[in-house]
């Protein structure tokens, strides 16, 4: 086999050859291998090698719905026993931490017969919607190498979209499955609070504000991936009802007519982009061809209000996990990036009562999903507010550098955090992102779909919420659209 025939296929269609003894696991690696030789130099997406426990896997017998397919996992909360891990920071790759344990959803990974080589680049901690970690470098994209690949699951998103594999292991806390998912024209599923485990470190992630499952070229791909890990574990805080038929038979099945609310402005009040705006209206035309109706609404949720809930959560809890570093590791503030430093210096001013309260709010804005959900199946919008930023475009300005380092010197960073300041600083993290938060919050399903490519060749993906465990529903339309505007040709426009 060649890369220009392994391109073709999804990760079940690979499968599929090694089970009909067409090609042997060893070939799959060694094209894998071969074409991350080529580019991965260009891209930076695989920071952490594992080729030769890759080779001797492919050795051994296995089974399972993807034996034999070249895999990749994220080097953020998808610990490999005995592998060095670094979660995109200095703090951990200094010391080569290398944990004695596999996350759960590994070893559920490791059951279908995936063949994993690497670990992917993510930003420090995940804490950014693009991959440019201090400790690795920044993570290209493969459409276009001067822009990012998105966050946090950029160095997987890349290297899914430039053919190092057809799927990959990623992670979504506030838009990280669907944010890769849009910058790199591949398919991206947020699965509903506690469908997939966290085990055996974790019982939970943000109050199941964050999930982990993959990125793939194909909505099957994600589907038989979605059945071989679902399901709750000793360790899991929050249980989700078992589905009642595979969903890789569920999406054998149209969807029925579906009512679909669409909105393209941006919940927190900034700009978004004419290409994102066009994405969504092209999309919903193609749903109205399809028979579904399609209606302009939008929940009746303060946006900006949900923003800022969010991230007072997301830098509390960062706040806590720069802190377990720091006791566990003997890490000081010197090996964390400045942005992360002050993001832990604003979490760790939180009281409890305004930790109480944000929760408090998640729980309304549940609410008031719940009730749009009785007038809709499905909410649309852009799942980005623009194509991916350029490499260094969403850095820290240098100006602001000094100000936040002598604001830190004396304890008193958090200060940039009061007031209407707040406000400031959540529309300027958010502001190409503002979209994705929402299902985190409320623990929704969403996925994003790439439907659109603009004239200069970059995707931007359609963002679906459904109901909390309605992932079969997404599926299905997923695949329809799939079925009646294929994008798997799009990846041949990609130069490297």
């Amino acid at each position: 086999m060649k890369f220009s025939e392994y391109i073709q296929y999804d990760g079940l269609g690979l499968a599929q050859l090694v089970k009909n003894k067409e090609v042997h696991a060893s070939e799959l690696l060694q094209i894998a291998l071969e074409r991350t030789d080529k580019v991965n130099t260009k891209l930076n997406a695989i920071i952490i090698p594992m080729y030769e426990q890759a080779k001797q896997r492919t050795q051994q017998q296995s089974s399972g719905l993807f034996a034999g397919v070249p895999f990749l996992v994220k080097d953020l909360f998808q610990e490999y026993q005995g592998i060095p891990t670094s979660y995109g920071s200095h703090a951990l790759k200094k010391i080569n931490y290398t944990p004695n344990f596999n996350a759960e959803i590994v070893n559920r990974w490791e059951k279908t017969g995936i063949i994993t080589f690497g670990r992917t680049n993510v930003p420090e901690f995940g804490i950014k919607g693009i991959t440019e970690p201090e400790a690795w470098g920044s993570c290209h994209n493969p459409w276009n190498l001067k822009h990012n690949s998105g966050g946090s699951s950029g160095g997987s998103g890349s290297a899914v979209a430039a053919g190092l594999v057809p799927i990959a292991g990623a992670g979504d806390g506030g838009g990280s499955i669907r944010i890769p998912a849009s910058y790199c024209g591949l398919f991206g599923l947020k699965p509903s609070r506690g469908r997939t485990p966290w085990g055996p470190q974790y019982s939970e992630a943000m109050h199941g504000a964050a999930m982990q499952h993959v990125l793939s070229k194909t909505v099957r791909d994600s589907a038989a991936m979605l059945d071989a890990v679902q399901g709750s574990e000793q360790t899991s805080l929050f249980r989700i009802e078992a589905p009642q038929q595979t969903y890789l038979d569920v999406i054998q099945h149209p969807p029925k007519k579906l009512r679909i609310a669409f909105n393209t402005q941006s919940p927190i009040g900034t700009k978004v982009s004419k290409d994102a705006i066009q994405a969504v209206q092209q999309t919903a035309k193609l749903l109205e061809s399809l028979g579904h109706i399609v209606i302009e609404d939008q929940p009746q949720i303060n946006g900006l209000a949900l923003a800022k809930d969010f991230v007072t959560t997301w830098f509390s809890q960062f706040s806590y996990m720069q802190a377990q570093i720091k006791q566990i590791q003997g890490a000081t503030d010197r090996d964390f990036e400045l942005d992360s430093v002050a993001l832990a210096a604003f979490g760790s001013k939180t009281t409890a009562t305004e930790y109480i309260h944000t929760l408090n709010n998640w729980g309304l804005y549940s609410t008031q999903m719940n009730i749009f959900f009785e007038k809709y199946d499905l909410y649309l919008t852009p799942t980005t507010a623009s194509v991916a930023p350029k490499n260094g475009e969403i850095a820290t300005p240098a100006w602001q550098k000094p100000i936040l380092k002598g604001l830190l010197k004396v304890g008193k960073a958090h200060y940039l955090a009061q007031g209407k300041l707040v406000e400031k600083m959540v529309q300027e993290n958010l502001s190409w992102v503002p979209f994705t938060q929402l299902a985190n919050v409320t623990g929704l399903p969403a996925m994003s779909v790439p439907l659109y490519w603009n004239k200069n060749g970059l995707p931007l993906g359609s963002q679906f919420i459904a109901p909390f465990g309605r992932e079969d529903r997404l599926l299905q339309l997923a695949t329809q659209l799939e079925q009646t505007q294929p994008w798997m040709p799009q990846y041949k426009n990609i130069q490297l």
